[in-house]
């Protein structure tokens, strides 16, 4: 007897045998799912895509931006030497030409009074060194162009100096202490080179003053 879904069919002259057919084999859970449509497999390359494509920009802009700086602090490297020069030369020219006021002041205090001329003479070869110091880059440069009389401090114009020793001595601490103040003042603009330089001179310079009182003081 063969069994066809289930219904049993007698096949004459034969042995009856029951045969059944069997069922289908069930699905797998895996194959019971469709395979991934184009659409999907596509979205998901483009979700992956995505942030690649994003990092990739940020690091090229990231290049970008460094590249810009780069160019921009080149380009401002010149201007600013050529600006720093200029307000170097400046300021050197101003020492100089303080100093120089100064190394007039002491000559015309001596002219006036002879006897204080042993007293100031080591206060006026600083001076005059001072002059030379800002007048050359080189800070090793000699003073003797200075230290003796010399068309710059003679040719100038002769400060007025008290006939009374005190008062002299008074007024070139004055100045003393007036340049003294001028060249602080300058610290804050300076480049850190000069900057030391005129410090140096300003602490020489209130030196001076100490020394051009003290016996004021003392007396």
């Amino acid at each position: 007897m063969i069994t066809t879904g289930g219904r049993e069919r007698p096949q004459p002259g034969k042995r009856n045998v029951s045969i059944t057919t069997p069922p289908p084999p069930p699905t797998p859970a895996s194959d019971a799912k469709s395979p991934a449509s184009p659409a999907s497999a596509g979205s998901s390359a483009r979700d992956t895509a995505v942030p690649r494509r994003r990092s990739l920009l940020l690091g090229g802009g990231a290049l970008g931006a460094v590249a810009l700086l780069s160019g921009c602090s080149d380009d401002a490297e010149p201007r600013r030497d050529a600006g720093g020069e200029a307000a170097v030369a400046l300021l050197r020219s101003r020492g100089a030409r303080d100093s120089t006021a100064l190394l007039a002041r002491y000559d015309a205090t001596v002219d006036a009074h002879p006897d204080l001329g042993e007293r100031l003479a080591p206060l006026r070869e600083e001076t005059a060194r001072h002059a030379a110091v800002f007048t050359t880059k080189d800070r090793s440069a000699s003073p003797s162009a200075t230290a003796s009389r010399s068309p710059s401090s003679g040719g100038q114009r002769v400060p007025k100096v008290p006939q009374d020793e005190k008062q002299a001595l008074s007024a070139l601490a004055q100045a003393e202490r007036q340049t003294a103040d001028t060249r602080t003042a300058a610290l804050a603009t300076a480049p850190p080179e000069l900057a030391r330089l005129l410090a140096s001179v300003a602490a020489c310079g209130a030196a001076h003053v100490y020394l051009l009182t003290q016996r004021d003081t003392d007396s």
